[in-house]
Parts: C-alpha cells; structure tokens; sequence
C-alpha cells in the first residue's frame, strides 16, 4: 500500500491491546459493535451463563498494577542504533548484543521476531530488599524526558541521573508492588516473542517466587506451567545463616507458549544395560515395578506376586501397588520378565529390555545440581582476571536449558542478560555439535559499583562488561581452529544501542492554529531528522517492518544512486537519493515491496507520485516514510 504523503511519518510499532484487540475481532467479530467490545455479546457468543462481577475473584493484585498495563501498551518512540566499531564481523553474524533499557528494546523487538524466539531465558532481580531497577510510577513525564532517562543521549550523565535505577528498598510500602510491576510488561511483550512451541525459563529464589508464579499464571494460561525446576546453586554450606539454615536452592519457572510444548529429555545412560544372563533379547536393565496409588485408589493394582519356582509369595507395599495389573503380571512372570530377589524381605523388578525402550530420551530431572554459581564465578575470573561481576549464572546451567529446548537456526533470547553468561552458553553448545543457535541479549547500561574489580578493570556499566565478555569468549572460539569450521557463524555478533527514533514525531495534539498546522507541515518536508545515517534509518525501517536484526542486507549500484535489498531483492530500501532514472531498473528486479524515505524525492511530488504509479502497475507495493 502506498503513501506519497509527504506528510508520512515511520511506521508505528504495534501497540500490544490493539493487536488482541484485533484478534479477538477476527475470531468473534459478533463481540463487536462499532469498533467497541460488547461484553454482552461476547457472552452470547461463548454460551457463557454467568459472567464474574465485582471484587469476588481469584487473582493476583497490587498497587500500580493498571499503571504497569498502561507503561506495556505506549508505543515506543525508540529504535535500535547499529554500533560496527563495538562488534565483530557484523555483516555475517548471527548474534545480537542490544545496549539499552529492556522494556523498550522489547517493544522495538516485538514486530520482527513476533512469534520467532524458541527459548527465553532471564536473571532479573530477585528483590531482595537491595535491588535496583526502573519500575513504572512517573507516568506525568513526556515520552522523550523518559527516553532521555533511559538512553545514553549525551555526555554530561543524563543516563544515570536520579530516578535512573531506583533501590527497591523492603522499607518501601510498595515493596512487592514495584518488582511485580516491573515484571509484567516484560513477560508480557515476552509471551508474544515465543513461537507456539517456544518456552521461557525465569531464574528466582524465595523472596519472589510465589508472586512470579501467580503473575505467569495471569500472562501465559495456568495450564501452560511446564515446572519449577529447583537448582542447587550453592556447592557449600552458608555458615553465615541468621536463620541457621544454609539456603542452598533457587528455582527455574518454565512456562510454554501453548500446552503442546516438551523438553527433549535426557540421554540414556547405556551402562545400566547389560546381558550378564545372555538373554537372547539383548541387553536389559533391573527396574522397580511398585506403583503410585494407595488400595483405595487402585485396587486391581494391590495383589499377591508368586514367585513359580519356588512358591514364594511377595505382597504388595500398602502405600504404591504394583506397576501393573495382576494379569500383566503374571504374563510377564511366565515370559521372564520378572526378577525375584534372593532375600525373601526383597521386592521383585522389572528386566527392561533396551531394544523395547522407545525414546532415546529419558525425563530431565526437576531437580538441577553438580553445577553451582562458584562455577559461574570462576568463569569470570578465567576470562577477565578477575571477578568483574558478583554471582554470574554459570554457562553451563543456561547450556543445559538451551539444549533441550534449542534446534538449528532456532532463536534464543535474555533481556537481563548481565555478564552474558548466556551467550557464552550458546557459543560453547553451537561449537560442540555444530548446530546454529541464534542468541538475542540485552542489557541496561547500569553503572558498576565504585571501587569494584569492574571499576578498577576499566568498565563503566555493565553493558560494557557483557559486550567484553562476548568478545572474548569469541576469541576463544576462534582459538580452536576446528570448532570455527563446525561453526563459522557462533564467531560473530552485531552490537545496537537503543537511541531516539531517526525519524520526526507528528505532533498532531500540539496543533491549535492553522499557523502551528502549517508550521508543522513545514518542519515534516522531510520525514527522517536532520543528519541521521543511512545505517540507522536503514535498521530502524527493518525492525518496523517486521525484519530480525540479522538480516542479511545487499547493497546494489543503481542508475543514479544507491539501494539496500534484503530476501533476495524480494524489499528495496531507498534512503540515499532518488532519481527518474532508477525506477526502470527497481522495477525490473521484480521486488514484493520497495521503500523510500521522503527526503530523497528533493520535495519533486512528481517524481514520488510517478514511482508510486508505477509500482502499482507493476503489482508492487510501495511505501513512502
């Protein structure tokens, strides 16, 4: 659809309420009257009888609450600014790092990997009474004094001003309320990332894990909880205990897209079989037969096992039953399958054959342990020198996530990234077996500590601690010349920087006269901002037109001047110059779509309005911004 407007601003980012707002329209457009929802309507519609009014209901609550859904729905003004000097083989790689505030980065993110991400991944704050982070409570403040709370637009220290990160102190009356509010439009935007068979793992301890559980439940649908995996996170006992008690443990909530959704498994362990009988079935393994239910439960399950040689009788435990049912049983018994054990106080087992096993996959266990943050810890220290980052999550933990849930070409994301332990975890499982992981990360560039091994090694934020260690643990990669031929790929990674929009904001609320309407006018014969760079605008119009960041982009010499092509040539971007001459060769590539911003027609409406025509003689879309 085209748009010689020369009025048109950058196309909008999807605001999320509008977009199940269209949703719900295309599945039940009965709900609807006049573009509003008809709430009586909708209960005719799902054969509802009664409808929950009034306070009377179970949910999660708190302070702020509706102001968290109002800071999720305000589109962002933002965009993604590319940083070559801060990558590595930037053209090529598959990797992304993204420097900036990460509800922001998420809202940019949300059109171009829609439904694309396989696996989420996130260390937010725990709220221990220390934390700090940026909750929603300054809704009076205009979109660009919050952007410049938040971004880097300057030297003189707007990035860490008072009101940057605030410290969610336990004295706070809305202690609870902050962290939760700060959570939701996350998880939220985060939700819509994940493909249908896509999963999120969230890390957390005990100061928020039941909050955090109840708040999945309300984003992602109780029944798509996956676990609560608890991780054994401590190696040794913590003797500084107040309580006395070394709390050892922190958890994983794992919630998936749809209810579809399941881990690989483990590996077997081969070493359990063995043919020390020479079964000619091959080789077995001894495994239990008792059961899960009481006799109340399941009395066909509660039986007397005769052992036929010897007439030995084996009743079953009261509280589990057997395995199987009594004919079962006695089936298995005269087929051999049944091992008796030599003490008459024994259990009978199962002999499971290995050939009969129909996985190559076991469950992986709720419990996580033989890796433990001193693990983490001493990562950082043999790639900095010294422990730049306090706690880091060990890559090793995040590995064991990412190769249950990751394929080939499959989309990993961590929007608290830290450290970037994540990305070291996906490097080192891509050069292992050689399958390409993507990996998104993203981190806030909060100040380190004064006086801490980070401000002593030379780092500023902790964004600059994650972009150095993804650095180096590419140099690492590329040390070991057979994992870069496996992989050539996991050796990359583009760095962006959240920035100001390249493009003008119509400011249609501030008009009040017909001289502020035509001074407005005036200020947008141009659609992008004075001196933006091509680069910027070129990732910004991707991103808003549903493109990932590692997009491959080719850039083509054309008659009188210059054009990015993405997919084969399949959408042009002209955002150099534009002149009569070009359009004959645009066309003839046969693109889907070409788009061109304003200021490279030089005000000619004639010359725009003529590739407009032509484009749609041709059948192909064309968009002005």
């Amino acid at each position: 659809m085209s748009d010689p407007s020369p009025h048109a601003g950058p196309v909008a980012l999807p605001n999320p309420a509008d977009e199940r707002r269209a949703q719900l329209a295309a599945l039940i457009p009965e709900a609807f009257s006049e573009g509003r929802l008809d709430l009586a309507a909708l209960k005719r519609a799902l054969g509802e009888t009664a409808i929950i009014e009034g306070g009377e209901r179970y949910a999660l609550n708190w302070a702020g609450k509706r102001d968290a859904y109002k800071v999720l729905q305000a589109p962002s003004m933002a965009t993604l600014r590319p940083e070559r000097g801060k990558s590595v083989n930037f053209d090529e790689a598959q990797h992304v790092f993204i420097e900036g505030e990460n509800l922001e980065v998420l809202k940019i993110l949300q059109k171009a990997y829609f439904g694309k991400v396989k696996l989420i991944y996130i260390d937010p704050p725990y709220n221990t009474g220390s934390d700090s982070f940026i909750y929603p409570d300054r809704f009076q403040e205009s979109k660009e004094d919050y952007l410049r709370r938040i971004n880097d637009l300057a030297d003189d220290g707007t990035l860490m001003r008072e009101g940057f990160f605030r410290k969610n102190s336990k004295e706070s009356g809305h202690y609870h309320s902050n962290w939760l509010s700060m959570m939701l439009p996350r998880l939220y935007i985060a939700r819509n990332l994940l493909r249908e068979d896509g999963v999120i793992f969230v890390s957390c301890d005990d100061n928020e894990v039941h909050n955090l559980r109840c708040l999945m439940n309300e984003i992602f649908g109780e029944e798509n909880f996956v676990a609560q995996f608890v991780w054994k996170a401590r190696q040794f006992t913590d003797t500084r205990a107040v309580t006395n008690v070394s709390t050892d443990h922190e958890y994983l909530i794992a919630y998936s897209r749809t209810t579809e959704f399941s881990l690989r498994g483990i590996e077997r362990d081969e070493s359990k079989f063995s043919n020390p009988d020479n079964d000619p079935r091959g080789p077995w393994m001894s495994r239990s037969i008792l059961g899960l239910a009481t006799k109340d439960q399941r009395p066909n399950l509660h039986y007397e096992i005769v052992e036929p040689k010897t007439g030995r009788i084996f009743p079953p435990n009261p509280a589990t039953g057997w395995r199987y049912s009594e004919e079962r049983m006695i089936e298995m018994t005269g087929d051999g399958r049944v091992l008796f054990p030599e003490r008459d106080d024994g259990r009978p087992r199962e002999k499971k054959f290995r050939k009969e096993m129909q996985s190559e996959f076991i469950a992986f266990r709720s419990i996580i342990d033989g890796i433990h943050t001193a693990d983490g810890t001493q990562e950082v220290r043999e790639l900095f020198g010294s422990e730049v980052f306090p706690f880091p999550k060990p890559s090793g933990l995040i590995a064991q996530i990412a190769e249950q849930v990751l394929g080939d070409q499959d989309i990993f994301v961590d929007f608290f990234a830290g450290s970037a332990s994540s990305f070291d975890a996906i490097v080192r499982l891509n050069a292992r077996n050689g399958v390409v992981r993507k990996a998104v990360l993203v981190q806030i560039p909060e100040l380190v500590a004064p006086g801490s091994e980070a401000a002593k090694a030379g780092y500023a934020t902790i964004a600059d601690i994650a972009r150095d260690r993804i650095r180096k643990v590419i140099a690492r990669t590329q040390e070991s010349a057979d994992l870069v031929s496996e992989c050539p790929k996991a050796v990359g990674f583009r760095s962006f920087l959240l920035a100001p929009s390249n493009f003008k904001q119509w400011r249609g609320d501030e008009i009040d006269t017909g001289e502020q309407l035509a001074e407005q006018i005036q200020l947008f014969a141009k659609s992008e901002k004075e001196g933006a760079a091509v680069e910027d605008m070129l990732y910004e119009l991707l991103l808003k037109f549903g493109q990932e960041l590692t997009t491959l982009i080719e850039t083509l010499e054309v008659t009188g001047g210059k054009v990015f092509a993405i997919h084969g040539r399949q959408m042009l971007f002209v955002l150099e110059s534009f002149t009569q001459e070009m359009i004959v060769p645009l066309l003839e590539m046969k693109p889907r779509e070409i788009i061109a911003i304003d200021g490279v027609f030089n005000d000619s409406d004639m010359l725009k309005t003529n590739l407009d025509l032509q484009c749609r003689d041709a059948g192909i879309r064309f968009t002005c911004v």
